[in-house]
Order: structure tokens, then sequence, then C-alpha cells
């Protein structure tokens, strides 16, 4: 039964989201903000926008009467989007998730994108508003790193130019599918394509065409999967068992077991690529497994 339902769902997704893809990239961001815009008008989150270096970043805040907020910690958000798309307001399907489980505050930024602004633009602008972050009263151990797919990456990829420059580093990281490997070694690229409703590997070879250019895709700054991880914070994946970046996920779990660093993988079955974006049970138990692995720590 539950298999017969995911795929239904599958099919929807893959409706959805072929609405919002669109060969013009401008179009594409447009309807992606579009829709995340919606949550404009949802009383119970406070959006605030503010500029860092030009950047345009958002506070999301819970304020349902009565929530008891979690002032100390932070959670510090990188959108996902293949490094071509996506921004704060898209990632509201799932900020808004995450500040209204966790209670804590949740910062997300507008890094620029590819093809425009290619690696390690992005990177640049993570690091810029980290030193926003940490300019404003907020302590490295209470600030966590969350980011879906590219976003993903985004996390990973700041955490070790923060280790390579000797500066403090996340409490830990929260990754939904995040894309590890851009030379895309994995199996579960061709093993996976016909079942994933988000991703197929036509647009995993454009985003890495705009991003990458001359950069070696074997860079563990592109491809955190091939990054020494020793000293790293702990790190919780989420991860479907019918999306194209499934390896990419369990890679990184073995590479980061290599070193010795505390992280958790769940593999949700028949789910795809970031379903925590879609309002459906699964996502709502994935932000349950999300609170429980941060107040462990």
């Amino acid at each position: 039964m539950n298999e017969k339902r995911n795929k239904r769902l599958m099919h929807i997704v893959k409706r959805i989201h072929g609405l919002l893809e669109s060969e013009d990239l401008q179009k594409q961001r447009h309807s992606q903000n579009q829709l995340g815009s919606f949550f404009e008008n949802d009383k119970r989150y406070r959006f605030t926008s503010v500029y860092v270096n030009a950047i345009h970043c958002e506070w999301i805040e819970y304020i349902y009467p009565n929530a008891e907020k979690n002032e100390d910690k932070i959670i510090f958000y990188c959108h996902g989007g293949g490094y071509m798309t996506g921004s704060c307001l898209y990632a509201r399907e799932i900020t808004t998730k995450l500040a209204k489980k966790t209670l804590c505050k949740v910062f997300c930024f507008d890094y620029r994108l590819a093809p425009e602004h290619t690696f390690p633009a992005a990177l640049e602008d993570a690091l810029s508003v980290w030193k926003y972050i940490l300019s404003y009263k907020y302590l490295p151990e209470n600030i966590i790193f969350a980011g879906d797919s590219a976003g993903g990456n985004l996390s990973l990829v700041l955490t070790l130019l923060l280790k390579q420059q000797n500066m403090q580093m996340p409490k830990c990281l929260i990754l939904f599918s995040p894309w590890t490997d851009m030379t895309t070694s994995g199996k579960s690229y061709h093993s996976k394509e016909l079942l994933d409703p988000v991703l197929d590997n036509t647009y995993i070879n454009n985003a890495l065409q705009c991003y990458l250019q001359n950069t070696s895709p074997t860079s563990p700054f592109v491809s955190p999967v091939f990054a020494d991880f020793s000293g790293f914070p702990p790190v919780y994946i989420q991860v479907g068992d019918n999306e194209i970046l499934l390896d990419d996920s369990q890679m990184l779990y073995n590479q980061l077991l290599k070193y010795n660093v505390y992280a958790r993988l769940d593999i949700f079955p028949g789910l795809w690529h970031v379903f925590q974006m879609s309002p459906i049970k699964a996502s709502r138990i994935a932000m349950d497994k999300v609170y429980e692995f941060i107040t462990q720590l």
C-alpha cells in the first residue's frame, strides 16, 4: 500500500517540478520564488530581510503564540538548486519547518548563482555571511549548518574552508540529499534515474557545466566526498532511496566514518530528492529526526 502511495506521490512531484522547470533560468528562478512567496501570509512566521555585503539574507522565526524560542542556537541554512537556481524564498519550504520544529531562528542567504557566477562565488558569499553571523552575537558552538542538495554541498565545503583557515566550525551539520560528488561516480546516478521525479543526469550535467567551468570535479571544495574530514563536527544526513544522489550520501557517510566523525545516515524508503519540502507525513518524521539529532549532541 505504501509503495503504491509513494508512486502516486512521485508522479505528482514530477508534474509539479516540471511546471517549475524552464530552459530559461530566469523564469525558473522566478517560478521558485513565487512558490516560496506564498508563506508571506502565514502569520505563524516572521521573515526579516537583511543585506550583508550586498547579499540578500533572511531570518525566519516561528512566532506562534506561546512558542518557547530557543534563543541560544540558530540554524545557518544553505539553499539548494544545483548552484543555478534557488533562494531564501524557495527554501522556505524547509526553513519554516526547521524553525517550527526546533524553535530556533533560521538564517538563509541568496548566494551568487551560476552560470553568471561560477565556483568559488557561492563559497565566498557563504564565508562572508558566516563572518557576519559571528560578528552578530552568536557562538560557533551554538550554530547548526544545514542545507539541501547543492546547499548540502555548500554547508560541507564551507566547513572544510573554515577548517583549512583554522576558524571555528559549527556545532553540527544537517544535510538533506546532499550533492557531494561532482564526478558523478555513484551507481545511483543511473540505477535511480527512472525513479527520481526531481533530478536527472541532463540536469546534473548542465549544473556541472555552469558551476565548475575550469575547476576540477575532484577538488574537495566541489566534491567533498574526497575531503579529509579529520576534526569535523557531527553530521546528520537524510536521503530518499529513489533518488540519483543516494550514493552521494552513502559515500559521504562512509568517508566521514573513515575519519572518525560522528555521523548518522537515514535512508527513507520510496522517497525522492529533498522530499522534506513536500507536505507529507515523511517530511514531519524527518524533522522529528533532525530535532532528535540536535538535542542529543
